[in-house]
């Protein structure tokens, strides 16, 4: 570096309009010179940087330009407060940004594109040459960070007047109604990026940069000069509505935008059943004031409060901000221990708390359904790692027929199929282990969830439940009519999409069935506001997919609003009993007014956005004894008439892949050879969906043997 630093110096002074790049030792060093009187342009261009050898994401250049931006440029020391500003995309790790070797603050932990700005303290600036340094702390010590900075600049202003050159009023009513409405308000500039605002969270408001809850409706906020998209919503039911704007400085402007509810969910309530404040979790970003204000303004009707072993009443919050009217709040806990996250409700106020050092599911399971009150018992992002134990892992989990391999007993009743917090690499694995473990004879129901602990990083309700209840008075919903429902299965899972499924014109998600004749009409319908499009539906009997459908988007006028697509099928009528299941899929939303979030804990550097709709289980009574039986329940009764493998193949041909891989675990654990050899000679003569059954669960168990080697 001193070799090089006096060449800088001269070279900088001789050339003042001229900038360059050097990289060296990894890092990025660039020089700029502007008169010191105006906006100084440090890095007019984004500059990628990783902060590890392994690559995060794909969509990402082989080799980044450095693990940290060193920026050297020349200035006259400031007496008042400067601010910086810049464009950041794709953070998720911290990095921070140093002027002249101290901390000028960091960058916002935030994947989303946004633009940014950091107050520069009187004199930190000096006469000569100045360096600026963005690093993360963290290199080495974790998973790679592929990031995006840059469009730097230093404004010779203090903050608040550069974010307040221009002044917008924002206002959001019903259409229908012409009434004020909470909503979300998006701020992005001329790039998409989402743009700071003046604007500061308070009593009415939730804000970050670029994103403004509004508890009422209203907003009025300063902003830099310059052209604006505005985008006002409210969550997956309501539409959403734009303006462009072009605001010189001084300038005040006016909009009022209007919504509607689109989708039709009449009969269903919107609930998010995981929920944290940075109030009572300790992490995250949203007090419990800016929590209140965002439930309303994403149409949350019935949040469940689940701070971490806590039992936290949102009652009071949502009184004190003039909100409660818009839901109907429940006590509950995410009852975190070192085997796993449980999110429990409803709780009594003024319960006892579980016991979160147990480690022993029994136990906990014990310690959960005697807290007063509690009827619900959600198995939490049971593919994550967290404390070292992932639920769901290979080397605890038989993915093929729903065996918890430990014998631990698994006395949940619903699990989370979609964690929009916590999305998976392969979104539909969640969904694939919940109807293997229906097929084990578990009444679970599939739960969808945002797991928010963020004003915007990460949104509330995204991932949500729609609960079947009467939903005309949301601000005083039957809450132990809801949580019964709940409990029976009587759901609709939502990550943008709604999957509606109904069998024989009246039987819904957590029914059973009752067939006659030869044939079974399946009716599904695909929901979606205008904004969110989806791609594919899809037809699931006991897991295996029968049916699927690409959706393109209809003729205008074809469908209701808010409705997608939909289609009757006639399904020949099982000689069992069996589940069905809809799945609708969509694409991804990379807009600035709700983005899919990434993969919590990746397994590919392969990201491919989706949007998601899970229907509730709906039980055909495919043998007409008016009772629930599951692929377990027959091949136990297939085994007990069977004295060897070959006996127990002819045995399954009337029944499906799900009974065979049942079937194959039972007879192994009895005793029974499932060697590699045996499977071959006695398979080539098996009925095809037996084969596929049976290989299914001895692929499911050797990854499992070899995850439980290596553990």
């Amino acid at each position: 570096m001193t070799s090089i630093l006096p060449y800088f110096r001269t070279a900088f002074w001789i050339v003042a309009t001229q900038s360059w790049l050097i990289a060296f030792n990894g890092a990025i060093l660039l020089r700029a010179n502007e008169p010191p009187s105006a906006t100084l342009s440090i890095e007019p261009k984004l500059v990628h940087l990783r902060n590890a050898p392994q690559r995060e994401w794909s969509s990402f250049p082989d080799v980044a330009a450095g693990i940290h931006l060193d920026v050297r440029f020349a200035a006259t020391a400031n007496v008042g407060e400067h601010a910086l500003r810049l464009r950041q995309q794709d953070v998720k790790q911290s990095w921070r940004v140093l002027l002249n070797g101290k901390l000028l603050g960091e960058l916002v932990r935030d994947e989303a594109d946004m633009v940014v700005y950091l107050p520069i303290a009187a004199g930190a600036l000096m006469t000569g040459e100045n360096a600026l340094r963005i690093e993360s702390p963290g290199r080495g010590a974790q998973a790679a960070d592929d990031i995006r900075v840059g469009e730097i600049r230093i404004e010779p202003s203090p903050l608040g007047e550069v974010l307040a050159e221009a002044t917008l009023e924002i206002e959001v009513l019903d259409a229908d109604t012409n009434q004020p409405l909470p909503a979300r308000i998006t701020v992005a500039d001329q790039n998409g990026s989402r743009q700071t605002t003046a604007a500061v969270s308070g009593d009415r408001l939730a804000v970050r940069p670029g994103v403004l809850y509004t508890a009422d409706g209203k907003a009025r906020f300063g902003v830099p000069a310059g052209r604006y998209a505005i985008y006002t919503g409210r969550g997956f039911e309501y539409s959403l509505a734009k303006v462009e704007t072009t605001l010189a400085a001084g300038q005040t402007v006016k909009h009022t935008l209007s919504i509607r509810r689109e989708v039709p969910t009449p009969g269903y309530v919107a609930c998010d059943t995981h929920i944290h404040t940075l109030t009572f979790s300790g992490h995250g970003d949203a007090s419990i004031a800016e929590r209140m204000i965002t439930l309303a303004g994403e149409g949350i009707e019935l949040p469940i409060a689940t701070d971490h072993n806590v039992h936290i009443d949102y009652e009071s919050h949502a009184e004190r901000l003039g909100v409660r009217q818009h839901f109907t709040p429940v006590i509950g806990n995410e009852f975190t221990t070192a085997v796993g996250h449980f999110n429990i409700f409803p709780v009594h106020a003024g319960a006892r708390l579980p016991d979160h050092r147990l480690k022993e599911w029994g136990a906990i399971f014990d310690e959960v359904f005697a807290t007063p009150g509690v009827k619900v018992c959600i198995l939490n992002h049971a593919r994550d790692l967290h404390s070292g134990m992932r639920p769901f892992g290979p080397d605890r989990f038989n993915a093929a027929t729903g065996q918890q391999l430990a014998g631990w007993p698994m006395r949940f009743n619903a699990m989370e199929i979609i964690n929009s917090g916590a999305t998976q690499t392969d979104p539909l694995q969640l969904a694939r282990d919940w109807m293997a473990l229906l097929n084990r004879g578990y009444q679970v129901t599939p739960v969808g969830s945002s797991d928010s602990h963020d004003v915007a990083r990460y949104i509330v309700g995204q991932g949500r439940t729609y609960i079947r209840c009467d939903d005309s008075q949301v601000a005083h919903l039957d809450v132990d009519a809801a949580v019964a429902n709940f409990v029976q299965g009587r759901v609709l899972v939502s990550y943008g999409l709604l999957a509606e499924l109904t069998v024989c014109g009246k039987y819904g998600g957590g029914e059973l069935a009752a067939l006659a004749g030869d044939e079974v009409e399946v009716a599904v319908r695909v929901l979606a506001p205008h904004w969110i499009e989806a791609t594919s539906v899809q037809l699931y009997a006991n897991g295996q997919l029968i049916r699927e459908q690409a959706i393109t988007p209809p003729p205008e006028g074809q469908f209701p609003a808010g409705v997608k697509w939909e289609h009757v099928w006639k399904l020949p009528r099982p000689r069992h009993d069996v589940h069905l299941v809809a799945i609708a899929l969509g694409k991804g939303i990379d807009a600035p007014y709700w983005p899919t979030a990434k993969p919590y804990q990746p397994t590919s550097p392969d990201w491919n956005p989706q949007t998601i709709g899970v229907s509730g289980a709906v039980w055909l009574d495919g043998d007409g004894d008016a009772v629930r039986s599951s692929a377990s329940d027959y091949a136990l009764r297939v085994l007990a008439g069977a004295s060897n493998l070959e006996k127990l193949t002819a045995a399954l041909a009337p029944y499906d892949a799900a009974v065979a891989a049942q079937a194959a675990e039972l007879y192994r654990t009895a005793g029974g050879s499932l060697e590699a050899e045996v499977l071959d000679r006695v398979l080539k003569n098996a009925p095809l969906h037996v084969a596929a059954g049976v290989r299914a669960y001895w692929q499911a168990w050797r990854e499992s043997e070899l995850a439980q080697a290596q553990r």
